[in-house]
Formats: C-alpha cells, sequence, structure tokens
C-alpha cells in the first residue's frame, strides 16, 4: 500500500510538468533533406521535405539547414530567420509565382546563403522583400524571372546587403531587373551590393526613388550584357543615391544611366566599356575610371579632388 501511495504522488507531481509542455514547440535549428517529409519534426534525424514544412517548426530568429541537395520550395518568411545552405544544390524552383517573400515586422531579419533561385521563365520574382528590417543574401543564384531576380518594395525603412550573388536573365521586355530598389510610398532602402554579377537582365541594378528614398552602394561588381542599362538610377518622389566602386558596366545598352529626378550617381575606380552608350545622364567621376570603347562614351563629371 505505501508503495502505490509513494507512486501515485510522484505521478502526481510529474503530470502538471506534462500539461504545461508545449504541444508544438519549435526548434531553433531545423533541417531539410531532398529525401525528407514535412510530417516530421524536422530535426537532423527526421528533417522536413521544404522550406514551407520547415518554417513552422522553426522558432523566430532560428535556422534551417539543408542535410543534402534537393528542391525546397518557395516559402514566405514572417518572422527573423536563416536559411543556410551549403551542402549542394538547395533549389527553390517556381513557376507564377514568386520564390522567397519576406514579409516580417520592422525588427526582423532574413538571411539567405547558398540558395539557387530559378523561375523557369514564367516566375515572378525570385526574392520578393515585401516588409521587414534587414535582408542579407548571400551566395546565391537568381535567374529567370519575369519579374526581378531580387526586389526591395518595403514601405518603411529596410535595409540590405547582396553579397557575392549572381543574378541572370530576369525581367521582360522592357521590365524588370537583376536587382531593384524601390520603395514603396515614404519607405526608403539602404544597402549595399558587394561582389555581385548582374548578367543578361532587362536592367541589371535599379535604384529606383520614385515613392521614397534610396542609397546603393555598388563595389567589386560587374553589370554586363543586360538589355537597357547596366546600372540605372532615377528618382521622383524621393531621392535616390548611388555610389559605384571597382565595378565594370560592359556589354549593356548604357552602362551606367542616371535617369533623372533628386538623383546622385558618382564612380570611381570602375571601367564602363564595350556599352551601347557608355554613360547617360548626370553622372559624377572621381577621375579613377576608364570610360572608352563604347559606341558613345558620354561623359562623366569630375568630382573635385578635397
Amino acid at each position: 500500500m505505501r508503495r502505490i501511495a509513494l507512486m501515485a504522488l510522484a505521478i502526481g507531481l510529474f503530470l502538471p510538468v506534462l500539461t504545461s509542455a508545449p504541444a508544438n514547440a519549435q526548434a531553433t535549428r531545423t533541417w531539410v533533406s531532398g529525401v525528407g517529409d514535412d510530417a516530421n519534426p524536422c530535426s537532423r534525424t527526421a528533417p522536413c521535405k521544404t522550406f514551407a514544412g520547415a518554417i513552422s517548426k522553426t522558432a523566430p530568429a532560428g535556422e534551417i539547414n539543408c542535410l543534402d541537395p534537393g528542391g525546397f520550395g518557395a516559402v514566405t518568411v514572417t518572422k527573423s530567420l536563416t536559411i543556410s545552405c551549403e551542402a549542394g544544390t538547395a533549389g527553390v524552383l517556381v513557376s507564377g509565382t514568386n520564390g522567397i517573400v519576406f514579409a516580417g515586422a520592422s525588427t526582423d531579419y532574413l538571411y539567405l546563403k547558398g540558395l539557387d533561385i530559378e523561375g523557369l521563365g514564367s516566375g515572378i520574382n525570385g526574392i520578393l522583400f515585401n516588409s521587414g528590417g534587414f535582408l542579407h543574401v548571400e551566395d546565391c543564384v537568381i535567374r529567370r524571372f519575369t519579374g526581378s531576380g531580387i526586389l526591395i518594395q518595403a514601405t518603411t525603412s529596410v535595409g540590405f546587403l547582396v553579397d557575392r550573388t549572381t543574378v541572370f536573365g530576369n525581367g521582360t521586355g522592357s521590365t524588370g531587373a537583376g536587382i531593384r530598389v524601390v520603395p514603396g510610398s515614404g519607405g526608403s532602402a539602404t544597402g549595399t551590393i558587394n561582389k555581385a554579377v548582374v548578367d543578361r537582365n532587362v536592367f541589371g541594378i535599379a535604384a529606383d526613388g520614385s515613392n521614397g528614398n534610396v542609397k546603393v552602394a555598388i563595389e567589386d561588381s560587374v553589370a554586363s550584357n543586360n538589355t537597357l542599362s547596366g546600372i540605372v538610377a532615377t528618382a521622383s518622389a524621393g531621392t535616390t543615391n548611388v555610389m559605384i566602386m571597382r565595378t565594370q558596366a560592359n556589354s549593356n545598352a548604357t552602362g551606367v544611366n542616371n535617369s533623372g529626378g533628386a538623383t546622385t550617381v558618382q564612380v570611381g575606380q570602375s571601367a564602363i566599356t564595350g556599352n551601347t552608350t557608355g554613360v547617360s545622364g548626370t553622372v559624377s567621376s572621381y577621375s579613377t575610371n576608364q570610360l572608352n570603347g563604347n559606341g558613345s562614351d558620354g561623359t562623366m563629371t569630375a568630382i573635385p579632388l578635397k
């Protein structure tokens, strides 16, 4: 009888612990695999199949990793999150929709690394930044979307970094870009594009202050073979400031284009060559550039040395 009483006491003490445990606890790190299953808990030994399946099981500010190569599908991110995949091809293959949508709060970040995002010629945007705090894209390949490879259009103040990323074959007709920064009404976007290759898009890099303010630093990058402009900047309701350093703009219709408005474009230590038109509009030079070998070079305004 005494043993039964002790067991009953132990069970009585333990049951509140069980009932207070969360029914669907989220992990700080989850895993996906090409042979996974979204019914799994997304652990290393029982990975999920898709990013969409893993995200609901990943805690805010958590991380999704890839165990092996696979196609992991489109996903919408509404919280701080890292998706980092360096174990072979981590594919996001979409048709008629967006690849990765960031729709977080102003304090949230999204860090993407090692992804191959393919639009099949009918996907809309590879990465769409609708809302959040900061977007970091590193070591990714984004190609064949009808809109833009990366589109930043938040209506608040946001930041971004695109690092060591190739953006290829995006846009259709006269619209779309490899990377397009166009804040919504009242918004602003400030960021850096570093060691990027934007090739064979409609526009390579487009900084557009039509609705809000844009500040972009482009460093150590290549804008080549784009249908209209390798790098284009414009503004109307907002202001646009673009600083281009150690960058090549070659074999575009226009290498570097300031298309008007409250727009400042400054270039240093860069090569603009092999374009139909080298530069267009007001483009300022630190006198350390090579502007030649274009159908028409255009002119740059020298920036006085200080």
